[in-house]
């Protein structure tokens, strides 16, 4: 049996299509046919603005993968035939900070398309332990209110818990104003995640098309290209009194990865807020962390989502609550090339998955 991937040789060079005799899992690891891939910016972060991969070159790219285990090795056989979603960080779990309930800074960690080889691939090997399994219907379709082909949902391994993650770790609750400053894929998921924690949410971004978008999913959207920010913060302000929510301790998302929204995002701390850095940019930014100090308020980043999120991320997607389908966009995994330059070039708004 051949599997097909596709793998980066040099930075900015087209990604090489490579036929490779199908890999054998090894002990307590799975094979797995890839349903779907996502297309990620840290995807093009190690494509095009030369982020480093942990592993050397050729490597084949992708972490947001989803798909049916086909092979099973020793200690893994209880996954076999199984639907699974694999995590984007996948922690060894026995080191101390795994046993803290801090996986996602494991160093021992394994990233598909970074630390391993990814899923832009037909197939893909990948350690057991921390699969997601997806409930399948008589049909072999994932099992839910929302009906998701297993491919869509392959975007949860990173768009989906990535935001759930910094949600939980902000202690969102139902009496928040939750803002997301930039709302493409990441944030336009953390925004529906955020609303079904029953909070107020505003969606901050320069897209008219994305603000559209995500318009029907939050309760007020501003576009920070056509407002002084003085006055988009005074409109956020308006908005929660007009909300009845907390004055204070507003749960500022940075999810748009970019030196602008980070500077947007930090502006808009208050007493008691928690700023959320999801977003990654290249980019410098110059503040003054004594903000921080006069509000009192916390700033943390977000890497990555530890596994005892993705079963409770998921059922949020299954259930109907965190809609998929609007926002993404399959295509073949042949035309990976051409999806990266228009995710680069800004010309498709939604998330691509790859299909091979």
């Amino acid at each position: 049996m051949t599997m097909i991937s596709w793998q980066m040789t040099d930075p900015k060079q087209p990604l090489q299509q490579v036929s490779s005799p199908v890999p054998e899992p090894k002990a307590e690891e799975v094979r797995i046919k890839v349903a779907g891939c996502g297309v990620c910016h840290t995807d093009l972060g190690f494509y095009y603005d030369g982020v480093r991969t942990k592993s050397p070159l050729p490597l084949t790219l992708g972490h947001e993968i989803s798909g049916v285990v086909e092979a099973a090795g020793p200690g893994a056989e209880s996954w076999q035939d199984k639907a699974v979603i694999v995590p984007a960080v996948m922690p060894c779990g026995e080191c101390d900070v795994c046993r803290q309930g801090l996986g996602n800074i494991c160093v021992g960690q394994k990233m598909p398309g970074n630390d391993i080889q990814g899923g832009f691939a037909s197939h893909i090997v990948v350690p057991a332990a921390q699969l997601c399994e997806v409930p399948l219907d008589d049909s072999g379709n994932p099992r839910g209110k929302a009906k998701v082909p297993l491919a869509t949902l392959s975007v949860i391994a990173d768009a989906v818990t990535t935001p759930y993650q910094a949600v939980v770790d902000g202690g969102l609750t139902d009496l928040d104003t939750a803002i997301f400053v930039g709302v493409g894929g990441v944030g336009g998921f953390g925004a529906q995640i955020a609303k079904s924690f029953g909070a107020a949410v505003v969606a901050i971004d320069v897209d008219p098309a994305k603000l559209d978008a995500i318009g029907p999913y939050v309760d007020r959207a501003f576009n920070a290209a056509e407002m002084e920010f003085k006055d988009l913060r005074k409109a956020v302000s308006t908005f929660v009194k007009e909300q009845g929510r907390r004055r204070t301790q507003w749960k500022i998302f940075e999810t748009s990865g970019t030196a602008a929204g980070q500077k947007t995002a930090f502006g808009l701390l208050t007493f008691g807020a928690s700023l959320a850095v999801v977003g990654f940019t290249m980019d410098t930014v110059e503040l003054r962390l004594s903000n921080l100090m006069a509000f009192h308020a916390v700033a943390r980043g977000n890497w990555g989502c530890r596994p005892e999120f993705y079963k409770p991320a998921m059922d949020l997607v299954l259930d109907g609550k965190v809609k998929l389908t609007p926002f993404i966009k399959t295509f073949p995994l042949g035309q990976i090339n051409e999806v990266f330059e228009m995710v680069h070039n800004r010309k498709i708004q939604q998330r691509p998955i790859l299909i091979p």
